[in-house]
């Protein structure tokens, strides 16, 4: 098989001696740093330059002159972060001068969003240099993570400002000449006034939960000080505008709760954070607050003033130039010496930081030596399971001008979910109900207090308390406030009653399938009941977006690992009904996120379960030091996070997960979970039948009950109580390997669809795929299953003898909404092995060498097998496959992928939606061939503008 040459990119200059001289003068001439972190920075850049030479071309662009400024900067940024907390809490270390990320990436002249989206490969790469010089724990110091949720979160917030902004203020002053300085000067300040009370807000009194959620409220927050106190001509709204503003009694406009009804928020939340916003006024500007109701003043009339505080003069051209001095000084002393970002550059969308674009959707992670970054958000395109259907109550988006609604924004998102939230659990009382305490008590012994004990713990150490975050969250967690522990306190109520209701919920439906009220099997399982803890969790913490505990950290913190909770979700989401779209989709993208590669990492419980099924890999597998280690005690986790109450309790619960041979495994506190969006393949983890190892994507609309959820949690060893002569394991790996295919035929076809393939290729790269996960099931250690998929196309190209290269596979690739440039630059390849067999390298090199060195001595014999295949481009997308590959034993043909199919919309009118496949998008966005397409109802009137078109087609859809 003939081998694919990986680009020559020369080496940097081999001495370094010009770069460190170019690093030295950023360091002294631009920055202006101390003589010690000067020899900090290039003490790492020393250590890191043969790295720097080896990865030329995948950084940027490839130039020698732009990778240079991108390790400079990944550099410096590292020596500010990890010297910042190496000597200690109470000292300031040399590092501590003042710069911050800011200021490093205008010296090297790059943006905020090229940084991070190049960091990964300087984490990936540098880690073992960076541990080896600032300790075990730098991931946790480095706050890459945290740093980059926090620019994406302030992204959002900082449009979800202006807007509201610019829906209740003017841009001009409406009393003043057009030519006047005055009124071309007021706006911006007002403006900004109000963004830098917002970062006080969030510096002094969010703290270390910097939600989006929180965050959010607290900009409704600076609205209404703002409403109260810009000068009237300035306003762009009416008072007596009762479609915006809601009247309580004769007194007048509620201001308050009208700007709950606009934007979703919560009222006695809202009041709480005006009151912090209204002392910062106080004690940082030093303005004396006032009653309202004591005030008169022409902002005031119309308003209810009860529970109002006025400020005189704050927002007056005489002194708001003194506020915004006030303002920015207490900024810089909070802040920007702490190496963080400047967040005061997102006040000006034109400012060249910020770059353009934007980091795609994805949770925020890094991991061991494998550490990905990827962005924030939803993903761009989820396939959802048919078992698992919207069933969210309709959004509500509420309109700040009469019938004009407000657009779904990541921000009116995430305020509308909080809003399920605070409806539908919150008012559930936090303990098991008459219904649930039916089936802990019908149990072999009552285990009610056994479930409530555990649900404390861990839920405390999932949400610690202020004095206990360093202790559970490492570096990330930081600061002490008692904001804190009233914000982890609701988080914890309202994961508990999420997890009651939907534990109430499996019961039923887990009693229906075996006919009996004792569930002592399941009941009792204590990882069974930690993945449901981490799922409630984890749904609250994507409710209200936090900044500081991002996935995976509630799977750290119960001492579970991916595989253990991929058994759940799909259950979790079918037994809550009410749970809204976006969390859905979140918990559909996490699955896939863990079936992608997080259960392929070193440490997963998946390895304990597969050595069992697969007896030949268990050399490999122990070779390779994949083993899961064992769960910790509830003891162990209530010891560390000092829970002192019913510690008599703890030794009935362990006893199910202690026992030899039960299917153990966490991943190491220092051993965290790699990081991918998802999009989820139908059926639950344990829905399949036992034998029904490649079953099609078309039955998932079968009504039979699913297999009792207490066979995916027994021990690994155990029959299989379904029958059919197969351990749990065995079952367990057969349907994991079922998901796994058809998450890959998800992946194939959007390829296949780019690249414009027959369906023969399809065919016969799916079938390669199925091969080498039941063959050269080893492949999949420590890799992301998108390389495997890359190597099949490519190895069926050769093989066919087409003309598609490895570089147009790539370029197709990078189009994908799943893809992440880590997957095609940094595969894992194994050094000790490599070492056995006389060749010296890295433990991670880019796909091609993969290809070369590892998938083609691997994968030959099965390519020969699957032999050339014919790429007839004019062959229809939707004809079917005419047979199965030579030789193989019984495959199932490539299933039909899922939610591709247009579905109804309007219950009254016929009108269906589908979702737009790649390959039209790119010809629907190109220049050339945009013209030739209509939206749906464009004729019926003269065009207005995109948004009323599209307001006018909702509305004849809603008739």
């Amino acid at each position: 098989m003939e081998e694919v040459q990986p680009p020559v990119t020369p080496p940097i200059d081999p001495n370094g001696k010009r770069s460190e001289a170019s690093l030295l003068d950023i360091c002294e001439k631009v920055l202006s740093l101390d003589g010690s972190t000067c020899d900090e920075a290039l003490k790492l850049f020393t250590e890191t330059k043969r790295i720097l030479s080896a990865n030329m071309s995948n950084i940027g662009s490839g130039t020698r002159e732009e990778v240079e400024r991108f390790w400079f900067a990944f550099i410096l940024y590292s020596v500010k972060r990890l010297s910042v907390r190496k000597e200690g809490d109470d000292q300031l270390v040399s590092g501590d001068n003042g710069f911050n990320l800011c200021q490093i990436l205008r010296a090297l002249k790059l943006n905020i969003v090229d940084f991070f989206r190049e960091l990964p490969q300087f984490v990936v790469k540098a880690g073992s240099v960076l541990g080896e010089l600032y300790g075990a724990d730098w991931e946790n110091r480095l706050q890459a993570k945290e740093l980059q949720a926090n620019f994406v979160h302030l992204s959002l917030l900082s449009k979800y400002y202006k807007r509201g902004y610019r829906e209740f203020f003017l841009t001009y002053d409406a009393n003043a000449e057009k030519n006047s300085a005055n009124s071309s000067s007021y706006l911006p300040d007002s403006y900004r006034f109000g963004w830098l009370l917002f970062l006080a807000l969030r510096n002094h009194a969010f703290s270390r939960f910097k939600d989006l959620v929180t965050c959010s409220n607290g900009l409704v927050s600076i609205l209404a000080i703002l409403i109260i106190h810009v000068p009237c001509r300035f306003r762009n709204f009416s008072i007596q505008d009762s479609s915006r503003f809601v009247k309580k009694g004769d007194k007048g406009v509620d201001l308050v709760a009208s700007l709950c009804k606009i934007y979703d928020a919560a009222e006695d939340e809202l009041r709480i954070v005006i009151d912090k916003a209204n002392n910062l006024v106080e004690t940082i500007l030093k303005k004396k607050p006032s009653p309202a109701s004591e005030c008169r003043t022409d902002k005031l009339d119309n308003i209810n003033p009860d529970g109002l505080t006025y400020f005189e003069d704050l927002l007056e051209e005489t002194s708001i130039s003194t506020s915004l001095i006030t303002l920015e000084k207490d900024y810089d002393d909070a802040v920007c010496s702490k190496g963080e970002l400047d967040e005061r550059v997102f006040i000006n969308e034109e400012d060249s930081l910020l770059g353009s674009g934007s980091l795609s959707a994805g949770a925020v992670n890094i991991t061991g030596v494998k550490r990905k970054i990827d962005a924030l958000g939803s993903p761009a395109r989820t396939f959802i399971s048919p078992l698992s259907p919207h069933k969210s109550p309709a959004a509500k988006t509420n309109g700040i001008s009469g019938a004009n609604k407000l657009t779904a924004t990541p921000v009116s998102t995430a305020m509308t979910t909080a809003k399920w939230l605070r409806a539908v659990i919150c008012p559930l009382l936090p303990k098991p109900s008459p219904g649930l305490e039916h089936f802990l008590k019908s149990c072999d012994r009552d285990i009610t207090n056994d479930v409530t004990r555990r649900a404390h713990i861990i839920l405390e150490a999932i949400f610690p308390n202020s004095s206990l975050g360093a202790q559970c969250g490492g570096g990330s967690l930081q600061g002490v406030d008692l904001m804190d522990d009233i914000w982890a306190e609701q988080r914890r109520l309202e994961a508990l009653k999420l997890y009651y209701r939907v534990l109430e919920a499996m019961c039923k439906a887990e009693a229906q399938i075996l006919h009996a009220n004792n569930l002592n099997s399941l009941l009792t399982n204590e990882r069974f009941h930690r993945c449901m803890l981490a799922c409630s969790a984890e749904l609250v913490l994507a409710t209200h977006k936090t900044i500081t505990m991002l996935f995976p950290a509630v799977l750290e913190r119960t001492g579970i690992t991916a595989f253990d909770l991929c058994k759940v979700i799909e259950s979790f989401i079918r037994h809550e009904d009410s749970l809204p779209r976006e969390l859905r989709r979140h918990l559909n993208s996490l699955e896939e996120r863990l079936l992608e590669s997080m259960v392929w990492e070193k440490g997963s419980s998946m390895y304990n379960s597969l050595i069992v099924a697969r007896p030949a890999l268990a050399l490999e597998i122990n070779q390779l030091g994949l083993l899961a280690e064992p769960m910790p005690s509830l003891d162990a986790i209530a010891a560390l996070i000092n829970f002192s109450e019913g510690v008599h309790h703890a030794s009935t619960i362990q006893n199910h997960e202690t026992c030899p041979g039960q299917n153990g495994g966490i991943r190491s506190p220092k051993r965290l979970c790699t990081d991918y969006r998802s999009i989820l393949v139908e059926r639950n983890s344990f829905t399949s039948p036992v034998k029904d190892r490649l079953l099609a994507l078309g039955n998932v609309k079968s009504k039979m009950l699913p297999p009792p959820l207490q066979s995916a949690f027994a021990s690994p060893t155990r029959p299989n109580p379904g029958g059919g002569g197969e351990t749990c394991a065995e079952t367990g790996i057969n349907i994991f390997f079922t998901k796994i295919n058809k998450l890959a035929a998800v992946r194939i076809n959007g390829m296949v669809e780019r690249l414009q393939l027959s369906q023969q290729i399809r065919e016969s790269v799916y079938c390669l795929f199925q091969h080498v996960l039941a063959q050269r099931t080893s492949l999949l250690f420590n890799r992301h299953i998108d390389q495997i998929i890359l190597c099949c196309f490519y190895g069926v190209a050769k093989i066919s003898q087409m003309t598609l290269t490895f570089r147009e596979i790539i370029y197709n690739y990078r189009k994908q909404p799943q893809c992440k440039p880590l997957v095609f630059r940094s595969v894992y390849v194994d050094s000790l092995q490599c070492r056995r067999q006389g060749r010296i390298g890295p433990d991670h090199v880019d796909i091609i060498t993969f290809y070369n060195e590892i998938f083609i001595p691997a994968v030959k014999p099965l390519l020969v097998e699957l032999g050339p295949v014919r790429n007839d481009r004019a062959v229809e997308a939707n004809n079917k496959p005419e047979g199965q590959c030579p030789g193989s034993p019984k495959v199932s043909v490539f299933p039909s992928v899922p939610d591709m199919s247009p579905k109804k919309v309007s219950a009254v009118h016929n009108v269906y939606v589908s979702p737009l496949r790649g390959s039209k998008m790119d010809a629907l966005i190109s220049h050339s061939s945009k013209s030739y397409y209509a939206c749906v109802g464009e004729s019926t009137h003269a065009y207005q503008s995109p948004s009323k078109d599209l307001s006018a087609i909702n509305n004849r859809l809603n008739k």
